[in-house]
């Protein structure tokens, strides 16, 4: 089992590789770890004047099922409230949830789902 500051670091890796990623894609980045009370954004971007939430989700093993059955409605309520609270302070705007998913930290095996979920 994995320490906390090793699954840090992992975690960290899996946003950075997301991150590279979407830029390649076209989308810039303009905050990472956007947190309040009760919620979190791993990643925030700009896709042609949407502003995008972005979920990294990483899994190493399938035992219970692969990085998108982690993302349970919970958690994306928690995601929808760390939004709102960054509208609030950036001004509302059009904006999507999107998820990244690996199995792994390799690129070429990155998932993109766009419109992952919505408020």
């Amino acid at each position: 089992m994995a320490t906390d500051s090793a699954q840090q670091k992992t975690g960290a890796a899996a946003e950075s590789l997301a991150a590279e990623y979407l830029t390649a894609r076209g989308l810039r980045i303009i905050e990472r770890n956007f947190r309040v009370r009760g919620g979190e954004i791993d990643l925030i971007a700009n896709d042609k004047g949407t502003l995008v939430f972005v979920e990294v989700r990483l899994r190493s093993r399938n035992d219970f099922g692969g990085a998108g059955a982690s993302i349970t409605f919970t958690k994306q309520q928690r995601i929808i409230l760390a939004a709102r609270h960054y509208l609030q302070i950036h001004g509302e705007r059009d904006c999507r949830f999107d998820c990244i998913l690996l199995n792994g930290l390799n690129i070429d095996t990155i998932e993109w789902i766009t419109g992952a979920f919505s408020s």
